[in-house]
């Protein structure tokens, strides 16, 4: 297994090996971190003991998306996108346990897999529109496939903060369940799944998702440069500013 800094890989059990995020309390990700989670999915489709991944993380939150309190001005999106899209061409079944946050491209993440069980307590946001910023992570794509285009609209636009039963109500996560039961029932998703025929659930995942990942590339590459425009825009500075702060931000269109 290739050796990760940002990932931690546990034994194979049961044919289900657990991935764990491992940069608490926030697990911020950085191209680094997706790169490498991306490489240990990749190796897990070579291993026929797993048949199903189960994506946890250490901390108080699953992944609370950028880091932003340098002011936001590094840029790396070009290698964190094409490591993203790398996570979107594995081929075995993933659930992700969400606690806390999974914001911004923390959300992301959790979409690139294909159940979500979340805590009672958890909170997903697409915030970036609260940030004057441009969603990523191919939210453009994963996000309505999962909830629809008007729900996904309104999601965007707004940065609405949902809790993990509100989650559940539109779809956005498959289990809502009290924080201490959130592994476990992760596991017995995971445990159900990998009880299947290992090939027949790989066909129905494939036919399943199509050709999400050339949509989440195409879109990744658009994101990106709407991304890098708003960027250097006084809301952007603003949003970030605000968010810092922990107070309304007031957006000028400039």
């Amino acid at each position: 297994m290739t050796r990760v800094a940002h990932v931690r890989v546990g034994p194979t059990t049961q044919f289900r090996t657990d991935v764990v995020l491992c940069r608490p309390p926030n697990n911020f990700f950085s191209a680094t971190m997706i790169s490498e989670l991306a490489s240990v999915w990749e190796e897990l489709d070579r291993d026929d003991s797993t048949r199903v991944i189960v994506l946890s993380a250490e901390g108080k939150h699953f992944c609370a998306g950028a880091d932003f309190s340098g002011g936001g001005t590094s840029d790396e999106t070009e290698d964190l996108y094409a490591a993203a899209v790398r996570l979107f061409r594995t081929r075995k079944p993933i659930v992700a346990a969400i606690q806390g946050a999974a914001i911004g491209g923390g959300l992301g993440v959790a979409l690139a897999c294909d159940f979500r069980v979340a805590s009672s307590s958890a909170r997903l946001s697409a915030n970036f529109a609260r940030l004057g910023f441009h969603h990523g992570f191919g939210l453009s794509v994963t996000l309505p496939r999962l909830v629809g285009e008007q729900r996904a609209a309104e999601l965007l636009m707004t940065g609405r903060r949902l809790d993990g039963d509100a989650s559940l109500s539109i779809g956005l996560v498959d289990r809502c369940v009290p924080p201490d039961e959130l592994l476990a029932t992760a596991h017995e998703l995971a445990r159900e799944i990998s009880g299947a025929a290992p090939l027949a659930v790989e066909a129905i995942r494939a036919t399943l998702r199509g050709d999400l990942a050339d949509r989440v590339s195409a879109a990744t590459d658009l994101e990106r440069r709407e991304q890098m425009r708003l960027r250097v825009t006084r809301d952007f500075s603003e949003g970030i500013r605000a968010s810092a702060e922990r107070r309304e931000p007031k957006f000028e269109r400039n």
